[in-house]
């Protein structure tokens, strides 16, 4: 897949998923916005990277800064063709009794409110271009409830919608939504999930996981044609199919 020419907005970049989709990405030859809270962390990943990788920090549950980060992205490199939207949280894990409530919206701010907002900051700019990209990642937690992950499975099931609706309201104008369901991924997110000690989830052991650059890669190919027939759904990583065509195996 070659992307010279093309600008990439990645939220969430400052690790896992994030971190190594920016990598894959600019290989290809696209430009890449980091975006995330962390500012040490996206200053020394677009170091890393070089001229290509723009840092901006930004807390996606806040509209103005989303927007602000589609603002100085179309400003450093003249468009943006490509978002993704790849920032969650899995705190807290806890059962809805004992859950933090101020906690529990937190996550919904980032994994709900983060999603709709990046997609309501880049959507237009993409639409007046002729077209563009929204990738959402997705979980299983999505399509099934997990213990101690209300907060998680009901964000993300909100995300899959998202990405649902984008489809149905835009895909005439251009807009291609695609979500991707990674599977379980060896980043700090699980490591977190591990420690709980909570649900059949934190007892997998750590040879299961697949790396970050799967995902990352899956992401890239989900850029190409040959992605468009899921158009408005979502791609599964565990679909031995899916690797196939990724070129995972």
């Amino acid at each position: 897949m070659d992307m010279n020419g093309k600008t990439v907005m990645i939220t969430g970049a400052s690790r896992g998923i994030g971190a190594q989709a920016a990598r894959v990405f600019l290989a290809a030859g696209a430009n890449v916005a980091l975006v995330a809270r962390s500012q040490e962390a996206i200053a020394n990943l677009a170091g890393e990277l070089g001229p290509k990788a723009l840092a901006i920090p930004c807390n996606v549950a806040r509209f103005a800064e989303i927007s602000a980060a589609v603002d100085a992205t179309v400003d450093t490199f003249g468009g943006l063709d490509v978002l993704i939207n790849n920032a969650g949280v899995i705190d807290p894990i806890a059962h809805m009794d004992q859950a933090d409530p101020d906690a529990w919206g937190q996550a919904i701010d980032i994994n709900v409110k983060g999603v709709f907002y990046g997609m309501r900051a880049a959507v237009p700019v993409m639409k007046a271009a002729g077209g563009g990209t929204v990738l959402t990642v997705s979980s299983g937690a999505a399509h099934a409830p997990i213990e101690a992950w209300s907060h998680y499975c009901a964000s993300k099931a909100a995300a899959a919608m998202l990405t649902r609706s984008l489809h149905h309201e835009e895909a005439a104008h251009g807009i291609r939504a695609i979500g991707l369901s990674p599977g379980t991924v060896a980043t700090q997110m699980q490591r977190d999930i591990k420690d709980s000690g909570i649900n059949p989830v934190s007892q997998l052991d750590w040879e299961v996981h697949i790396p970050a650059d799967w995902p990352a890669r899956a992401l890239l190919w989900m850029c190409s044609p040959a992605a468009d027939q899921w158009c408005g759904e979502e791609i599964s990583l565990r679909d031995e199919g899916i690797r196939a065509k990724v070129g995972l195996i």
